[in-house]
């Protein structure tokens, strides 16, 4: 950039509106949190002058220091150049109305679970009590702190195999006191033995090689244990749905999360009953399934996953 240019950037709106032309004009992909240029530009922006993502627009016309701008525009220019997704940049990820610490330690919070989560889980839940909740596959822990915040009541468990995953989660615990929240090492259920959930919510790996090999660069920051999962991205998927039933209560729920391989999961499994969840956007390959569901199609869902690795 030169500084012609840096010296017409005087207002929080000239460095949001810039920012986004650049993003737009380096042809960047949008994926972490935000789906377009003008958020990404307007979380960076807002991020480094320390102010709330919810600014009401009179605060747009605000002149920046030159300070500020000289930090806001070195943000912008390491998104073009490193394509470093902008949680990474700043260290932080919002996810159902929550901040929590993010980095190369575990996906970038961004599941569309925080609707669900934010709704109570109904009319998924159906009014059903909840005491014990799991999220297998926590990541950076954002589910189930959101699950225990919005639940005070509720003890929740977070499962993961990476200790890096593991570390970021109990920095978010602390980070938004999450005192009715636990974190647990385990492969899936594995070191589960003798707990049990009234639900149990699932983001796990879900994209195909194919899809991985062919992820953008921005993908390439994030850990791809939490990404690549098989032929036909159900590798995990199919196991989760085998062992569920041994860690759900009688009328438990399973609620996990498939992304673009819900077509392959429905034709493998064209007669168990998962019900599609529509979101504000429409179907997200996110499903809901009774726990009496899937002990009807153990057999079938066993078979399957005993062929995975």
């Amino acid at each position: 950039m030169t500084a012609d240019v840096a010296a017409e950037l005087h207002t929080i709106i000239d460095l949001i509106r810039y920012g986004a032309s650049r993003f737009n004009g380096a042809g960047l992909t949008f994926g972490h949190s935000y789906d377009n240029a003008l958020d990404e530009a307007s979380h960076l922006v807002l991020h480094t002058l320390h102010l709330p993502p919810d600014l009401g627009p009179a605060y747009g016309q605000a002149r920046v220091t030159g300070a500020e701008k000289a930090q806001v525009l070195a943000l912008f220019e390491r998104r073009v150049s490193e394509r470093i997704p902008v949680a990474y940049l700043t260290g932080e990820a919002w996810f159902a109305g929550l901040s929590f610490k993010s980095d190369a330690r575990a996906l970038v919070p961004r599941s569309p679970i925080a609707e669900l989560i934010e709704a109570g889980f109904e009319p998924w839940l159906g009014g059903r009590d909840v005491t014990r909740a799991l999220d297998l596959c926590t990541g950076s822990g954002c589910i189930a702190i959101a699950m225990g915040h919005y639940n005070p009541d509720w003890q929740v468990d977070g499962v993961d195999i990476s200790d890096d995953a593991l570390a970021l989660s109990a920095e978010n615990k602390a980070r938004l006191l999450a005192d009715n929240v636990q974190f647990l090492k385990s492969d899936l259920f594995a070191g589960l033995t003798g707990r049990h959930y009234d639900l149990i919510v699932t983001n796990p790996p879900y994209v195909t090689n194919d899809e991985t090999d062919a992820l953008p660069r921005e993908y390439s920051f994030e850990p791809e244990l939490g990404l690549r999962a098989g032929e036909d991205g159900l590798d995990l998927v199919l196991k989760i749905l085998r062992d569920a039933p041994l860690h759900l209560s009688q009328d438990g729920l399973l609620i996990c999360e498939v992304g673009e391989s819900e077509r392959a999961l429905v034709a493998l499994l064209p007669d168990v009953e998962f019900t599609w969840i529509e979101f504000k956007v429409g179907q997200m390959g996110i499903f809901a399934v009774e726990c009496a569901e899937l002990i009807r199609h153990n057999a079938r869902i066993s078979a399957l996953a005993a062929t995975r690795k």
